[in-house]
């Protein structure tokens, strides 16, 4: 009875191990500054599976936030979405990254200076460089100024461990990260 029952387990965790495997998620890299803000608000999207803090863009393998501080490396502090495309789409996780930073403020994000604290989005293919070019241009359309740059992703390497989930951890909220409704 023991073995039938350890079978049956391991049947039933195979299966829900295949179903996850089998899910289709897709992934958004962006960055807006200071990437604990831009955690907080990317992850409380419904269909939002799971957020990273994260450098990207830059020239160094593998930086480490002291490297990426110093504003030599090239990278952006950016944050590695992964979601649900049944549940919601790259328009309103990136909808929300414009909403939730100034995106006309060329390499800094309000207390934070330097190249690092850019606003980029990072396109994985085609379709979300077109999606974010048409919301760069709605905004312009409504007097934004925007300066976000719309590059091709590369290497996104994970920030150290206590970046992750800050604000949730520390208990606050961002200081620099304000949601501002900018699209109808």
């Amino acid at each position: 009875m023991k073995k039938l029952f350890s079978l049956l387990t391991l049947s039933v965790l195979t299966l829900n191990a295949q179903k996850m495997n089998d899910k289709k998620y897709e992934r958004a890299i962006l960055a807006s500054g200071c990437f604990w803000g831009t955690e907080y608000h990317l992850k409380r999207i419904p269909g939002v599976i799971s957020t990273r803090c994260g450098y990207t863009g830059g020239h160094v393998p593998n930086p480490t936030y002291k490297q990426v501080c110093t504003g030599t490396t090239g990278h952006a502090e950016a944050v590695e979405v992964i979601y649900d495309p049944l549940k919601v789409n790259f328009e309103t996780i990136c909808k929300v990254f414009f909403e939730t930073h100034d995106p006309g403020q060329l390499n800094r994000q309000g207390p934070d200076i330097g190249h690092q604290y850019r606003s980029a989005v990072f396109y994985l293919n085609e379709e979300q460089k077109k999606i974010t070019e048409k919301l760069i241009e709605i905004l312009r359309s409504k007097g934004h100024k925007v300066v976000t740059e719309v590059t091709p992703a590369g290497e996104f390497y994970p920030a150290e461990d206590y970046h992750q989930n800050y604000y949730d951890t520390k208990g606050t909220t961002p200081y620099c990260h304000f949601y501002v409704k900018k699209f109808d």
